[in-house]
């Protein structure tokens, strides 16, 4: 494995500055008592610079693992960056005129602002897209490691595009039609600014459509990240030991982690909080996790001594 030092520069720069906002919003917190549609004024941008802090190495070490279309890779990784780095310029901007960055058509700067920002999502997305089309080119010896760096940049890039649910104008707004200030909105069924969860900022009375929008994100970490921890757990589990078993494993989570992504797209598509869901929702997740824990013990089976590796790739669709 490449060493992190090796790993796409301009999204490492990025992920590094960052870490600095991350901090300064952090600071804006505990000393600027603004207040905007509910939360403290730097919330936003603490939230984003996390997020995309974590975002960036692991796309910046995808991009070091690929095989095919390196240059490719490096102009869409360094799109990545340059487009995170506007989008974040605005949102502090606006925190410091006291203005909300999204949704926000108060004034004609303020549609232009939005309007950029929604041009660097568009951008970011599509250059997130060419790099998981050159994860899925690549070959690579450990095909779990292959498969969870190829789906989870796949679910990431749904994730993604669900952002685009909020931007849909509300009943009231529809209303209002050109008189709008504000067309789009995180929530669904009751006004921005409401009852939250603590850090999230999740609404607890309503749908929240951030939350499908974070959970499919941040599988481009989680996929990987429970890869490792197979590989960390293979030495007292002979069976994980088996490359064969860790890639069933793997594809187990990626279903089970795609169907969760759905799950919580409908619940909040329904107006309803996620820590208050209803009997479908509970039904629906019970399934899920049943399924999860079935196609892992079949994951699990002893693999036959006889079956070559050629024979188990033959299980993808390629």
């Amino acid at each position: 494995m490449p060493s992190w030092r090796s790993w796409h520069r301009p999204l490492m720069i990025f992920a590094a500055s960052m870490a600095v906002l991350t901090v300064v919003s952090g600071i804006g917190m505990i000393t600027d008592d603004r207040v905007l549609v509910g939360s403290p004024i730097w919330f936003k941008p603490f939230k984003f610079s996390i997020s995309l802090m974590i975002y960036a190495p692991a796309l910046a070490w995808m991009l070091s693992m690929a095989t095919r279309g390196r240059r490719v890779g490096w102009w869409a990784g360094t799109v990545v960056a340059l487009a995170g780095a506007i989008e974040m310029v605005i949102i502090v901007g606006q925190v410091i005129r006291g203005k909300r960055s999204h949704f926000n058509y108060a004034t004609a700067f303020d549609t232009l602002l939005f309007n950029i920002m929604g041009a660097t999502i568009i951008t970011l997305w599509v250059s997130s897209m060419v790099i998981a089309f050159l994860l899925f080119r690549s070959h690579l010896a450990d095909r779990a490691a292959a498969w969870a760096m190829r789906l989870g940049a796949a679910i990431a890039l749904v994730g993604a595009g669900l952002g685009n649910l909020m931007t849909r104008p509300t009943s009231e707004q529809r209303a209002e039609g050109e008189l709008a200030k504000v067309i789009g909105s995180h929530n669904v069924g009751v006004p921005e600014g409401g009852p939250s969860m603590p850090i999230t900022g999740w609404s607890t009375t309503g749908g929240d459509l951030r939350i499908p929008h974070f959970v499919g994100m941040h599988a481009l970490q989680l996929i990987p990240l429970f890869l490792l921890a197979l590989i960390a757990l293979a030495p007292r589990f002979a069976r994980l030991r088996d490359e064969r078993v860790r890639l069933r494993l793997v594809l187990v989570a990626c279903g089970a982690y795609a169907a969760v992504v759905a799950l919580v797209t409908w619940q909040a598509l329904r107006g309803q909080a996620l820590i208050h869901p209803d009997g479908s929702t509970l039904t629906a997740a019970t399934a899920i996790l049943v399924a999860a824990a079935a196609g892992s013990l079949l994951a699990l089976r002893t693999t036959s001594p006889s079956r070559t590796a050629d024979d188990t790739h033959k299980e993808l669709v390629t």
